[in-house]
């Protein structure tokens, strides 16, 4: 629609929700959950828009709009979507359609956001170089910090779905076996090395029937959009457990994601080209065009009663294998995917120290401390800290955010 969009609706140059975002989301608004999208500080209630007769011969009637997730809406495909979304931008460009579509207007600050999307199954990755890279150096030879197969596949685990919350719900310290000395036998009792990991997840439409692989080049048709991520972590946990078969109650306490899905769409003028991949990938692996998104993101830390503090400042455009090759690789044995399926990117480190995606790596495996503000230092996450990140994308003059992913560590049950 170019690059000059221009809205009837007031919105701040500073928004993550202009004109070019449109994302989608469920809103609660007086006891009623419906899909929804936004600009600015505005919810647009999209059965509202449907009964004014604004969203005609899109392909959707009035139950797509009127229940609590986007699973249905998504069901139409990337083409519905896709014409959905349009719709809501020629709505809010076009003068002709204010009288009518200032009706379905409501104030962010009277709605509660809900969880968006029913989430069938969830992958987490371990995509950022930088980031395996650390960890490595950390934990093995840091002559070898890459294990034989990063290079050749983009590692991944399934984890668990029914533990993953939207921004705003409080999470409990986890509690789990760990073994601080490697002389003496494993203790249990709370974590005491809680950590955030920074990353992006992205959602699935339906995909092809079991057995049915999808490639890099139909990747795209595939991924709805995008949420900013937090893999919440049980370091200590995690060191006792992993061994032979990966993360387990280290990681299944609580994900957080943010309550808006920005689509691929919206994202697609923030391309970028991604790093070098050497070794040559397999075929199946390979890629045409910039398939990395330049997101910039933050991290920040709020002890209870002070500011909040960057920890981190980072960008998804490090990522060294794209959400393409993730849903390729993922698929290329047959798997199914659906709608509503989540996909995490794995901790997003960049190349300097401040732009390291977890305290484990900020800290140094709690050797370094990292400074906040008013004296306040940390290793790790403790009680009563709020966890806040966010991220955005901007060029042009064109901005597309995400809001935030914002959770608060309370003591262990």
């Amino acid at each position: 629609m170019g690059s000059l969009l221009q809205s009837w609706l007031t919105v701040d140059n500073s928004s993550d929700f202009s004109i070019y975002n449109v994302p989608f989301g469920i809103i609660n608004h007086s006891g009623q959950k419906k899909v929804a999208s936004r600009i600015g500080d505005f919810a647009i209630d999209l059965s509202e828009l449907y009964h004014a007769g604004l969203l005609k011969n899109l392909g959707f009637d009035e139950t797509d709009f009127e229940t609590d997730k986007l699973n249905p809406m998504m069901k139409k495909g990337k083409l519905g979507t896709r014409k959905l979304r349009e719709r809501i931008q020629e709505i809010f460009v076009d003068e002709n359609f204010k009288p009518d579509a200032e009706n379905t207007l409501i104030a962010i600050s009277a709605v509660t956001m809900e969880m968006p999307i029913k989430i069938g199954d969830y992958t987490d990755f371990y995509s950022s170089i930088e980031h395996a890279t650390n960890v490595g150096t950390m934990f093995r030879d840091p002559a070898n910090a890459l294990l034989p197969n990063w290079k050749y596949i983009p590692v991944g685990y399934h984890g668990r779905s029914s533990s993953i919350i939207l921004s705003g719900q409080e999470i409990h310290r986890p509690k789990g076996q760990q073994k601080p000395k490697d002389e003496e036998p494993p203790v249990f009792g709370p974590c005491k090395l809680l950590d955030f990991e920074l990353e992006m997840g992205f959602v699935t439409y339906e995909g092809k029937p079991l057995g049915d692989s999808i490639s890099t080049s139909e990747a795209d048709d595939y991924i709805f959009g995008m949420v900013l991520f937090n893999d919440w972590s049980a370091r200590d946990i995690q060191k006792w457990e992993y061994v032979p078969l990966g993360p387990f109650l280290a990681k299944n306490f609580a994900s957080s994601m943010s309550a808006w899905i920005v689509t691929l769409d919206a994202l697609e003028p923030f391309r970028v080209a991604g790093p070098a991949q050497d070794p040559a990938v397999f075929p199946y692996l390979e890629y045409s065009g910039d398939k990395n998104i330049d997101i910039q993101l933050e991290v920040q830390i709020q002890p209870e009663g002070e500011e909040a503090s960057t920890v981190c400042a980072s960008n998804y455009k490090h990522m060294y294998w794209n959400q393409n090759q993730q849903l390729a690789h993922h698929t290329v044995n047959g798997c199914d995917i659906h709608a509503g399926d989540l996909y995490a990117s794995g901790t997003i480190s960049g190349p300097t120290k401040d732009s390291f995606g977890s305290m484990l790596e900020l800290s140094w495996k709690g050797t370094r401390t990292v400074q906040l503000k008013n004296g306040v230092e940390r290793k790790f996450i403790q009680d009563h800290d709020t966890v806040i990140m966010k991220g955005y994308c901007e060029k042009d003059g064109m901005r597309v955010g995400f809001g935030e992913v914002s959770t608060k560590v309370q003591p262990a049950k």
